[in-house]
């Protein structure tokens, strides 16, 4: 038997016990969902196959997530393996996977890094975080220098620049999303 039969078989008895454990009757269940005794009854037993369509208003009844009703096994490995973006020298690791809307990322500056202050422009709204290292921003007319636990958030509309003052590479946590979406980080 495939470890897919082995969940869908152990659903009934789990489902009863849970039922069980709330203290509910198949009635006072059937009444909440929508679904008939015989139906619950046949699901409890191991006579029917549970569908999506029967243990979504089941989760919602006992108010437990989907897989720990049905005691859904571990679906592997929840590591996020995003591809680093090199620009600029920086490395850019994506903690996000979806375009649009809100973006974070792990930015790392390298150490001693020489590029030019050029102040830029662009829509959006952006929220950084230092993890380590120290981290130049000029925003407008102010020139600062941010330290680890330190963290700045700004219109992207407004002139800016950021940088490693060196001599040790710079981490940061940046959020950025789209125009009006600020994160209002405050103490």
């Amino acid at each position: 038997m495939s470890d897919f039969e082995d969940v869908l078989e152990a659903v009934g008895p789990r489902l009863r016990a849970v039922r069980i454990e709330r203290g509910a009757t198949l009635a006072e269940l059937s009444e909440s969902t929508g679904i008939s005794v015989s139906t619950l009854s046949r699901l409890e037993s191991g006579q029917r196959k549970p569908t999506l369509e029967l243990l979504l208003p089941l989760a919602r009844a006992h108010q437990i997530p989907l897989d720990e009703l049905v005691d859904a096994p571990e679906t592997g490995d929840p590591r996020i393996r995003a591809k680093p973006i090199i620009r600029h020298g920086r490395t850019y690791l994506p903690m996000t996977r979806r375009p649009g809307g809100l973006q974070a990322f792990k930015v790392i500056f390298p150490k001693d890094e020489d590029l030019p202050t050029t102040l830029a422009t662009h829509e959006g709204y952006e929220w950084l975080y230092v993890l380590s290292g120290r981290l130049r921003l000029v925003l407008g007319e102010q020139d600062m220098v941010l330290k680890p636990g330190e963290a700045v958030e700004f219109d992207t509309r407004t002139p800016h620049w950021l940088g490693n003052p060196g001599p040790h590479p710079v981490e940061v946590l940046a959020l950025f999303g789209p125009q009006g979406e600020r994160m209002h980080v405050r103490t």
